[in-house]
């Protein structure tokens, strides 16, 4: 496999591209001079070494000092502490934030299960979110929101969560609530507007 294919390959495994999008890709890169190489070398290679995963809600972050283990959502003390919602993907999140609508906390599971997967723990995030809900619990938390896609394998896996989060929130009596109408079925959360994330919010049960 000579470089070319190499970088197609590579390309490819990126969420949403394809062959022809990535095949795109290189070829762009090889129309480009030395210095926008480099350049995009050395951005990747500074990537991974400012960016940590918060303690708490496990999205990703540039952090300021080494020291530093919450982002600034989970570090924010004016957050309200009684609601999580938990998301797919850091994306997802974001596009969240950007409305101002949810003023809660945040838990990423960095993915979905797929649909008849019998092993969840290797696709999310599982046994950080039940160490963060039962720190929460004894901190007042109410309600969790499963602010996850409109689609089946996000339906999958917002079961395999209430099965798994069942002890703690039956001891505590916290309620469960999913994103309202206002999400069509397939919708991703990626690509919902502020308003749409909004009025999914208010109409959640």
């Amino acid at each position: 496999m000579n470089s070319i294919d190499k970088l197609i390959q590579i390309f490819s495994e990126f969420p949403g591209i394809g062959p022809k999008q990535a095949r795109r890709f290189v070829y762009f890169l090889i129309n480009r001079n030395e210095a926008y190489i480099e350049e995009l070398k050395n951005q990747i290679s500074e990537l991974r070494k400012g960016v940590s995963s918060c303690f708490d809600c496990k999205r990703y972050f540039f952090s300021k000092f080494d020291t530093q283990t919450l982002c600034s959502i989970c570090s924010d003390k004016t957050r309200d502490t009684s609601i999580l919602m938990i998301v797919s993907r850091d994306i997802d999140l974001e596009n969240i934030e950007k409305g101002h609508s949810f003023l809660g906390k945040y838990f990423v599971l960095g993915g979905l299960v797929p649909i008849l997967d019998k092993n969840p723990e290797q696709r999310i995030r599982l046994k950080e979110l039940l160490a963060l809900v039962s720190r929460m619990s004894d901190k007042g938390l109410k309600e969790i929101i499963l602010g996850l896609d409109a689609n089946s394998e996000a339906e999958y896996t917002g079961n395999i969560l209430k099965t798994s989060l069942s002890p703690i929130t039956e001891k505590y009596s916290i309620k469960i609530s999913e994103l309202g109408r206002g999400l069509s079925t397939g919708t991703e959360l990626e690509y919902s507007d502020p308003e749409t994330i909004k009025n999914a919010l208010k109409n959640r049960s």
